[in-house]
Formats: C-alpha cells, structure tokens, sequence
C-alpha cells in the first residue's frame, strides 16, 4: 500500500470511497485492508488525544450498504488486534453511534460508522466520533497521515469484540421523550394512538423508527415502506432531497390519507416530512416548522442556517418568530461550528440546519440527528392535536415563492477553484453597477444577489461547490415568469466564460 493515494479518500470532515466493483470507471479504493489501516490510525489518533487509563471502548455500526458487513468484519477484528474493547452495533445510524459516547453507564470513547450518505450503492466510507462530536476535517487529515505510514499501533491489552444491542436503548429512548413530553391525559403509553404515519426509509438504516419508536407509541405505521434494508436501493435513493424519493412518499401519504410523512436518508442523520395534504415539508418549509418550536421553546435566540435560505424564511424568523437569523457557509459542519461558536460567545443559539435536512440542536448535543428533529416535531403535533391544530398551522404564515431553481454549472479547467472565484468576484462587481441588483449584506460564501426590478423580484446566490468543478446557481423569484428573466440575465454574464459547462440552463 506504498503507492496508495490516502488523500483522495478524504471529504471534508468525513471518509468517502469506493467499495464495490461494478460501475465503469470506478475503481474499488475502500478495501477490507484499507478501511483496517483506517480503525488502526483511529485508534492511535483516539489514544494520542484522549487518553485513557481504562480499556478503549470503540462502537462500530453500518449502514444498510452491501459491502458493510465485509468491511465492519476487517475493521473490528483489525481494532481487536490494536487492544480496543469493541461493541459491534449492526445495523445502526450516524447519530445513534455519537450517542454511544455519551449514553449509558459506560458510553464508548470512540465511534465509527460505515456509510457513505445517500451516494451509489458501491460507495462507502467512515465517520468518526469522540464524546466531543464528530471528528473536524483537519482531524480526518492526521488519521490518514497516520494510515499511510503508521507503524503497528501496538497495545499490551488484549482486545474483544462483542455484539452491541445500542440501538434497542436508542430507540427506547426517543419513546421515553414523546410520552414525557406529550403527556398525554388518557392515554400515556401510546400518546400517538389514532395517528396514521407513514416512514420512508429508502430501504436504508431508518426502518428501525417506525417499528421501534412510532409503533409502541400506538401509532398506526401499517402503511409505511421502504423500512427492510437493502442496500441495493431498489425503490428509490434514500434522499429527502431526492425528488423521485419525495414524489414516492408524496404518492403514498395521499393514498392512504395518512397524518404524516417521514422520510429519511442512509444513515438517518437527514429527515424531511410530508404533511397531511401532501405537500412537503423540506428544505426552507422544514427550518421554517422547526424554527418555529425552538423559538417557542428560547425566544429571540440566533438560527443558523446554510447560505442558500430564502429571503422569504429571513422574514419568517426575524419578523414573525422575532428570533435572529444567520446565513452562513453550505456544509453542515460549519452551520454546526458557527452555532457554537455563537454560544461561546454569548449569543444565545439553540438550532442549526441546512436546507439539505442536516439539523443540529443544542440540547441533543448540536449533533445532526435526523430522528431527534422528526421527534421533536412529533411531540409538537401530538400537543396541537390537543386542540384540534394541525402542525402545519405553525408555518401557515411562512412566504413561498412563485419559482425557485437550482443550476450546476460545471467548470471545464482542472484550475477550477480558481476560475471559480473569479468568475464569482466579477459577478459580485456587476451587481454592483447594475441598478435593481444589490450584493446581500452579512453573506458569508459566494455572492448573493437581491433583484428589485418589476418582474423579477427575488435573489440569486453564486458559490463554489465545497468538493465539485461546479459552481452552483440557486435563483428564487416572488413574480411569475421572473426566474426565466433573472436566468437570461444572467445568461449574458456567462456566455463570456469559455470554460464553464452552461448546459444545466436548458431545463429551466
């Protein structure tokens, strides 16, 4: 493994690859060997910053991905051979293996989970979590600096691995939660009785909360799918951004005239809903429903969200809610980090979520839990229905726009940061010589564009992509007919850029 690119297995603060032959051009670099190398350099970066004088306890849980169970075996029996005392969890979710560190009489110093998201079928990849969190990028730098010239990891203990029921304690755990919270007068135990909801699992690691949680609550989850893991993903990709996922159980709340919907990724740190009537309840409608229960719960407090929010929420929770919001840089790490930074520093802030559905509280440990957020708003429409209120109520007021597109432009040069930046700084210069258009004050990635020009009020954001030849292009307008104006607009700025890839304008 001399020549081995460790590098490229690195994204962001987590550990992508692939694992399975059978796409062209894809070849297989997140082997049973790499991925022992992997546990070996995480037990040496574990022991190096956070010392123990007990046993290392080391938790490690899959996804549903096929080639989890191959690698889970090489990664356990290799942290065995490193001294670690290991609990092997299954089948298990990226949240549910950071609660390991902190939940129980004797939670785990360190975690890992094997997922790779909602990418393909043969991609994999690891996680990692102390009791501080998950792991920040400049730390998956040194435990692949460590795996690629690691001398053995030698330990004079002797490691064990043992089956690790976690999840069972997990579950029971969300149960606790909604019948404390609930508190239901007649019927404590199954505070959920009467209600029909419908999980949709994508055949991922989320089945686990319609059976587990949901139904010993009393509700009626006879109508959900997608819950046996397959990770072939045959139905759909487990993705609440996923549009053919969303239309899947869209299709499915109405026909059964179920309460709700739920839906969640892989590894079920992301969860979107669907409400009563159909509609979806993601992106800017989901931080909008559950900004609304926070600032109930902590008036006035900050809510940090990614960069490509709509102004239309901004009003919902700055004017409606009276709470403050933050745009900040896509990528879920860095709401996270922004929010307890803010705390640090006094400014109170109890939520932090991207539009993609990573949503992050302060009281379960600013951990992107995609089950915490569908509980949390659970409890909330179980306590509405007290008086005959339905969830939705709390987001009647939030403004939607008339049109809203996204647009991957991709960049043709392998010097695309670069190009990237320039074409984004060129873009901010022109808005600030174009009447109608005016650079968005505190915007922290890219440039965002407001548009106050009859027939195509609204806003635009040009960024880099965090890891991608691609500067993506988000546009919402409040007029009919106005996204088709701003993107012609914009078209002539472009068409002067040789090495971007326009093609993506087409199918708006």
């Amino acid at each position: 493994m001399s020549n081995f690119d460790w590098k490229k297995l690195q994204n962001g603060s987590d550990i992508r690859g692939i694992a399975l032959d059978g796409v062209q051009n894809e070849e297989v670099n997140l082997t049973p060997e790499v991925v022992a190398r992997l546990g070996e350099a995480f037990a040496a970066w574990l022991n190096e910053n956070h010392p123990t004088s007990e046993q290392t306890r080391i938790a490690v849980g899959m996804d549903s991905r096929l080639s989890g169970p191959r690698l889970s075996k090489a990664l356990t029996d290799q942290l065995a051979k490193c001294g670690i005392e290991v609990f092997d969890v299954g089948l298990a979710s990226t949240p549910a293996m950071f609660m390991s560190t902190v939940m129980g009489e004797e939670p785990m110093h360190g975690a890992i989970m094997l997922t790779a998201s909602h990418l393909p079928y043969n991609r994999n990849g690891l996680k990692f979590f102390t009791p501080n969190g998950g792991l920040e990028k400049e730390d998956i730098s040194k435990i692949l600096e460590y795996a690629s010239g690691l001398q053995e990891y030698k330990s004079e203990s002797k490691g064990s691995v043992k089956s690790c029921y976690f999840m069972e304690k997990y579950a029971a755990h969300f149960v606790d939660l909604i019948r404390t919270k609930v508190n239901h007068p007649d019927h404590y135990n199954e505070p959920l009785k009467g209600l029909k909801i419908v999980v949709d699992a994508g055949n991922g690691a989320g089945g686990f909360y319609a059976t587990k949680v949901l139904e010993p609550l009393g509700a009626d989850i006879s109508e959900s799918q997608y819950l046996e893991p397959d990770g072939r993903f045959p139905n759909h990709i487990p993705n609440p951004e996923d549009d053919l996922a969303m239309a899947s159980i869209i299709r499915k709340v109405k026909q059964v005239n179920a309460d709700l919907g739920v839906i969640f990724d892989t590894d079920v740190d992301r969860a979107a809903l669907v409400s009563q009537s159909g509609t979806p309840i993601n992106r800017n409608s989901l931080i909008a429903l559950i900004s609304a229960v926070v600032l109930d719960e902590h008036p006035k407090s900050t809510i940090v969200t990614d960069s490509i929010t709509s102004n239309g929420l901004e009003w919902f929770i700055k004017e409606h809610l009276k709470g403050k919001h933050k745009r900040y840089m896509r990528g879920y790490k860095n709401v996270i980090n922004e929010a307890i930074r803010l705390n640090n520093t006094g400014e109170p802030c109890w939520l932090a979520i991207e539009t993609s559905g990573h949503a992050a509280l302060k009281e379960n440990h600013f951990m992107d839990d995609g089950a915490y957020l569908v509980t949390k708003l659970i409890i909330k429409m179980a306590q509405l229905s007290k008086s005959g209120k339905r969830l939705t109520s709390l987001i009647e007021k939030m403004p939607v726009p008339a049109e809203s597109a996204e647009i991957r432009i991709g960049i043709n040069t392998p010097e695309f940061k670069e190009y990237g930046e320039k074409v984004i700084m060129n873009l901010g210069l022109l808005a600030g010589s174009k009447q109608g258009w005016d650079i968005a004050p505190d915007n922290f990635e890219g440039v965002r564009i407001n548009c106050d020009i009859p027939g195509q009020k609204g806003w635009f954001l040009l960024r880099l992509s965090l890891h991608d030849p691609v500067i993506p292009l988000n546009i919402e307008s409040e007029d009919q007919g106005g996204l088709i104006r701003i993107k012609e607009a914009l078209m002539e700025f472009f068409n002067d850029y040789d090495k971007l890839d326009l093609s993506g304008f087409k199918n708006i």
